[in-house]
């Protein structure tokens, strides 16, 4: 009986027009929050079924700026490498080596400031083994702040690695050269797929070689990290 009110005798008659202020704050509200999720907004918002089968792409967006491809940012593009983990995991790493020192008791203000220093030039030497191998490649154009993201995931790994150790000594002989291996792998397929497309000729033999190189090379320099002592060497 109530649904009837607006064509009985006396009663308003019903607004069968569409708010137009309501489209309006709609519009908006979803432009607003479209543009405050960047990237994810179109992913969440924008998402198809075409999308959801496929699950996505996983490769870099480009942009042409000043007559030259260049990457989106972080905020635009999903599959963008950012600071935020390698920030992140790296005070993880700081920390649970500080704790780490401090159940064999031998914690100090100094000891942390030296971790986090060492850590530091790991950090360091893992940047530069990226750069020089695509300066030798003849490729300088790679953005500096990805390599150095790329180099910075290290520490999630390690951060792993040094948890299990905390809870049990024996695990560090499985989650050393596992993090070493899964680094390795992640470092040779960036390197082939999203670094690698700035280098304008290709020499399949001197690539495989250098890739082997980085993947090699994460276990002395990880082995070094996660070996958690106050000396530079072991």
């Amino acid at each position: 009986m109530y649904d009837n009110l607006g064509a009985q005798p006396g009663g308003s008659s019903a607004n069968t027009q569409a708010n137009p202020f309501g489209n309006a704050f709609s519009g908006a509200s979803s432009g607003f929050i479209r543009g405050g999720l960047g990237a994810y907004g179109e992913k969440i918002l924008g998402s198809s079924s075409h999308y959801v089968q496929s699950n996505g792409h996983w490769t870099r967006i480009t942009e042409p700026v000043g007559g030259r491809l260049s990457y989106k940012p972080p905020i635009y593009d999903i599959n963008a490498p950012d600071l935020y983990i390698p920030f992140m995991a790296f005070g993880t790493y700081v920390v649970l080596a500080g704790l780490s020192l401090g159940l064999q008791g031998r914690f100090s203000p100094e000891a942390l400031s030296w971790l986090f220093i060492k850590g530091l030039v790991g950090w360091f030497l893992q940047v530069s083994l990226l750069k020089m191998t695509l300066l030798s490649l003849g490729s300088g154009e790679a953005p500096l702040l990805d390599i150095v993201s790329y180099a910075g995931y290290a520490f999630a790994g390690l951060s792993i690695a040094l948890l299990g150790t905390i809870i049990s000594n024996y695990s560090y002989y499985f989650l050393m050269p596992w993090t070493c291996l899964c680094m390795g792998i992640f470092l040779v397929k960036t390197m082939k797929r999203v670094l690698f497309a700035e280098v304008r000729t290709y020499d399949s033999s001197s690539h495989h070689y250098l890739l082997l190189f980085i993947a090699l090379a994460q276990f002395p320099l990880l082995f070094w990290l996660g070996k958690i002592s106050l000396s530079w060497f072991f």
